[in-house]
């Protein structure tokens, strides 16, 4: 028996509607965002090792497909045994996310930007992830960053953006949660954890929404059960409060739930972000969520995340992450991005009706001359029509409902005594 011809495991074709309904997505958000001052940018899907590995992505630099090295021999190979240091066979890797790459390319051509910078990536990224549903081992982001703006600014700026493309898409009923590192540090700190165990208690918080507050303190107790108690503590009388993504963006709501003694110019923040953000779209609410904590290790400052009622996963996220461009120039420079989950976003959107209003098929007989045919299809495609042509079958149906499949519309029968388009009789596809 044959065996099946499919495309690597975590990675997909899409069929010719599937492809449409992703590239109007895809403009529509390319518009939104550069109508809100960004600009786009492309880097080269590869980056050194090196800089893949440096401690910048996080849990995601384990998921990362690396490249060997030119001309390997048996002496590199028996080399990188003896030392465990596998990585020692490659140069490159593919980029797991678009945020590192912008950090090199923006320590690459600083002197050729401005002082703000508003940027836009759309492209894929890839990751060794367990494949299964709605995570690939290739996807596409759709990122906008700011880089240079240490004020609010930066997250008022994007947030508006992103909600704007969201609406722009037809996705209402959005949830953006938010929340602050420097929360989560002093929440960390109120519990008496080192601060080495920080990235770890960080990664069990993060799961709280499926295994609740008590397997988090079971995941902890082991590096220190007082600690994990407190935490444990906190966690369940949170829990109530994030039935509905979290409470209000006001000091005094947010002070409510948080133990007391909190950064309280952190939390003044936060409400000077939502006043700020009174523009965004109707129907888009802003909550306060002291247990959301983005896996990425490069974050400082506030993060968010987007969630929606058809998605059991976020849509959106993104953060401030002011140390990062550091690392390569030696100078500290202030970033802030956001990145659209595009595959889980366009799996929540219709492509709009009026999209294939111009779309015809010309189901043409083999005796009609080529010269006659194409000259008809020129006069409809410069009339602004996309336009297929299909031969004519014994199976009219199947070839009709294969052209409905790919979302044209009507369609008309050219036959020998066709003369030119004016004669063309368009009939609707069902």
């Amino acid at each position: 028996m044959a065996s099946p011809i499919t495309p690597p495991r975590g990675m997909r074709d899409f069929l010719p509607a599937e492809k449409a309904r992703r590239e109007h997505a895809l403009g529509v958000i390319r518009r939104s965002f550069a109508s809100h001052g960004f600009d786009e940018i492309e880097t080269p899907v590869v980056e050194d090792v090196a800089r893949l590995h440096s401690g910048l992505g996080g849990d995601n630099e384990k998921l990362a497909f690396s490249v060997l090295k030119r001309g390997l021999g048996g002496d590199d190979l028996r080399a990188a045994i003896e030392s465990g240091d596998t990585l020692a066979l490659c140069d490159l890797g593919l980029r797991f996310d678009l945020t590192v790459p912008l950090a090199r390319f923006y320590a690459t051509h600083r002197g050729e930007l401005p002082p703000v910078f508003r940027s836009i990536q759309i492209a894929p990224v890839w990751r060794a992830e367990r494949p299964q549903k709605g995570r690939y081992r290739q996807f596409v982001q759709c990122d906008i960053d700011i880089i240079g703006e240490g004020s609010q600014l930066a997250e008022v700026e994007l947030i508006t953006a992103t909600a704007a493309a969201l609406e722009a898409l037809g996705l209402a009923g959005c949830t953006i949660r938010i929340n602050d590192r420097r929360i989560l540090n002093g929440l960390l700190e109120y519990c008496g954890f080192a601060e080495s165990r920080w990235p770890q208690v960080l990664i069990s918080i993060d799961k709280l929404d499926k295994i609740g507050a008590e397997g988090v303190v079971a995941e902890l107790s082991e590096g220190g059960a007082d600690s994990a108690a407190v935490l444990g503590g906190i966690l369940a009388g949170l829990e109530p409060h994030l039935a509905d993504g979290g409470v209000e963006l006001t000091v005094e709501a947010i002070s409510q739930i948080l133990p007391a003694g909190m950064d309280t110019d952190t939390i003044a923040d936060l409400e000077a972000l939502a006043h700020a953000l009174d523009t965004l779209p109707e129907g888009v609410a802003l909550r306060f969520d002291p247990t959301l904590v983005r896996g990425m290790g490069y974050y400082t400052g506030t993060i968010f995340e987007i969630a929606h009622p058809g998605s059991g996963s976020s849509v959106g996220g993104g953060g401030r992450y002011d140390g990062m461009i550091g690392r390569f120039l030696g100078t500290d420079v202030p970033a802030c991005g956001f990145s659209i989950g595009f595959e889980r976003v366009v799996d929540l959107i219709e492509t709009p009706e009026d999209s294939a209003a111009d779309t015809v098929v010309l189901v043409h007989d083999p005796s009609v001359p080529l010269d006659r045919l194409m000259a008809i299809k020129s006069e409809l495609v410069a009339s602004g029509r996309r336009v297929r042509l299909d031969r004519r079958a014994k199976n009219l149906k199947a070839v009709l409902d294969r052209a409905a499949a790919a979302g044209y519309r009507s369609f008309a029968f050219v036959g020998p005594e066709t003369a030119d388009a004016a004669a063309l009789e368009f009939k609707p596809l069902a």
